[in-house]
This record gives structure tokens, sequence and C-alpha cells, in this order.
């Protein structure tokens, strides 16, 4: 009597175990689709990142800018000279950094 309920105990863990190597290649392409896909909100913070740390910089470039024309307009040529050179960077980087609509 006792051979009946292991040989149900058996067959039972022989359908759980065949059902998992069936569903395992199905479980893999499924957590490797999800981990190659980035979703729109991911990708949303990730622009806005980005977006962030090009403001941070031209904010920085501004600064630069206004003390060396500072000192350019106190007759430092060198100022002068950097001045204009940071104006071009912030001229390339300035495109890149949308436009606050407020």
């Amino acid at each position: 009597m006792a051979v009946l309920p292991a040989a149900l105990v058996l067959s039972g863990c022989i359908a759980r175990a065949a059902a998992d190597i069936v569903s395992a290649p199905v479980k893999v392409a499924s957590k490797t689709a999800d981990l190659a896909t980035t979703s729109q909100s991911e990708a949303d913070e990730k622009r806005g990142r980005e977006i962030r740390k090009r403001e941070e910089q031209l904010g920085k470039l501004g600064r630069r800018y206004d003390a060396q024309r500072a000192e350019c307009g106190r007759g430092d040529a060198d100022a002068c000279t950097a001045a204009r050179e940071t104006r071009a960077e912030m001229d390339v980087l300035s495109p890149a950094v949308p436009v606050d609509p407020n």
C-alpha cells in the first residue's frame, strides 16, 4: 500500500521536473529580452540625466566666461583670448540643451 502513494509522488516529481525543463528556455529568453530592452521611462530618465549634465556644464562655462570677460575688460589680453575660447565651447554645447519653455 505504501508503494502506491510513493509512485504518485514520484510521478508528480517527474512531471514537475519535465515541465521545468521544457519551460526553462522560455524563461531564459524572456529574462534576456527584459534585460536587453529599455523601457520608455528608463530612456526618459537617461535623457533627463544627460540634459541636466549638459546644463550644468553650460552653467560652469557661463560663469568662467563672465569672469574672463571681466578680466578682459580690465585689459588682460590673455583673458580676452580665453573668453573667446570659452564662448566657442558654449556655442557648441548650447544646441544640445533644450530651451526652458517657462
